[in-house]
């Protein structure tokens, strides 16, 4: 009996035991949780700025210039952070530039290097998919001036999507963001519009300056004609034999009285 007391207490202390260390586990392990700080939440997104995402891609420090001298880029980042349209982006390279015609851009006034721009850019997000069943032309930030259609035209199929002016063709390559509200893509040629190359229609001639109050026009002088200088020749004549007659008469009374 003595010896089933000792068993039970050894027993009673081995659980004990057991169980103090399982508690000096658990608390252990909750201090270095609590001693472990959680990583922080992902905060909120901040605005699209077409010009950080140009210069993350590299490439195209020319068209960031135009956006930014023009104020353009405010323009895009206004938009895509206001509006529910979103905006659809096509940047051309630096080499895209740099393999235009010689004095192409020279040749464009400062109006027509803002409108140059502008015709890159659609007033809507469009992804990949959707520009391949728009309706051509589709509008662009220049559609409306200059009594311009200015629309870019859009082909092809499955990811391969052609952009076309009317003089410039060219795939729409590597997507720098395709995630709405705005769409942002590469293409390796500077979109040109055909407007800017066909001739313009003659400006009409100005309407006659009119008169002033109480201001008459003087009427021009009759033209002679061929009877108005015969009867003034007939009259010439008579005139002069008239004064022959007169002379004869005056010096035969001379004569006769000397």
């Amino acid at each position: 009996m003595h010896f089933h007391h000792l068993s039970t207490t050894m027993a009673s202390h081995s659980f004990s035991l057991s169980t103090l260390t399982l508690l000096i586990f658990l608390t252990l392990q909750s201090l270095s949780h609590a001693a472990t700080p959680s990583a922080p939440a992902p905060g909120p997104a901040g605005p699209i700025n077409i010009t950080a995402i140009l210069d993350d891609a590299s490439q195209f420090t020319t068209f960031i210039r135009f956006l930014t001298d023009n104020e353009i880029s405010n323009q895009i980042n206004n938009q895509v952070n206001t509006s529910t349209d979103g905006m659809t982006v096509f940047a051309p390279t630096d080499n895209a530039f740099a393999n235009l015609p010689a004095g192409t851009l020279n040749k464009l006034t400062d109006r027509q290097q803002i409108q140059l721009i502008q015709y890159h850019i659609l007033p809507k997000y469009y992804d990949l998919t959707s520009l391949l069943t728009v309706s051509n032309p589709v509008r662009t930030l220049l559609s409306g001036q200059d009594n311009g259609v200015y629309g870019l035209n859009f082909t092809g199929q499955s990811t391969q999507v052609n952009v076309s002016t009317g003089i410039v063709d060219t795939l729409i390559n590597n997507p720098l963001r395709q995630k709405k509200p705005l769409a942002v893509y590469q293409v390796d040629k500077v979109l040109l519009p055909a407007e800017f190359y066909e001739a313009k229609p003659p400006s009409a001639s100005p309407p006659a300056k009119s008169k002033g109050k109480g201001e008459v026009e003087a009427a021009p002088a009759p033209k002679p004609t061929k009877e108005n200088s015969a009867d003034d020749n007939s009259a010439s004549g008579r005139m002069n034999v008239g004064f022959g007659l007169v002379g004869c008469v005056w010096l035969f009374c001379m004569a006769a009285l000397s």
